[in-house]
């Protein structure tokens, strides 16, 4: 079966958080994810990959999104926000969301490579 979501993501730097001298970069994302589709499915878990300017990785896996394990009925969305934190001033983000749908297939939802930046930084 085809799934129709599309995950929209902004990015925003966390200036109180972040200090370069202690190669700490905060940011904010927010993402909204929405089901263009015909049929239900619910968010249950989340998979990121994250990566500095250095090549480091970090990977994180969880159940849910900010406690929640959204139901997206067809036409409806969910939005939410989060943050990151990596050692350089730029940085990406990938990823996939676990989903199920009503008649308990599961698909992976991709999450488009983003790029972490404080504005004053070239993408």
């Amino acid at each position: 079966m085809k799934h129709n979501f599309k995950v929209n993501v902004k990015v925003f730097p966390l200036l109180e958080e972040t200090i370069p001298a202690k190669k700490r970069y905060a940011f904010v994302y927010q993402i909204t994810i929405t089901n263009h589709g015909e049929t239900s499915a619910q968010l249950l878990t989340r998979h990121w990959i994250i990566q500095d300017e250095t090549g480091h990785i970090e990977e994180v896996l969880g159940k849910g999104v900010v406690g929640q394990r959204p139901y997206l009925a067809p036409g409806e969305g969910f939005e939410y926000a989060s943050g990151s934190v990596i050692k350089t001033p730029t940085g990406t983000m990938k990823g996939s969301y676990g989903m199920i749908s009503d008649s308990g297939e599961k698909f992976e939802l991709e999450i488009p490579e983003f790029v972490l930046s404080k504005p004053y930084t070239l993408q």
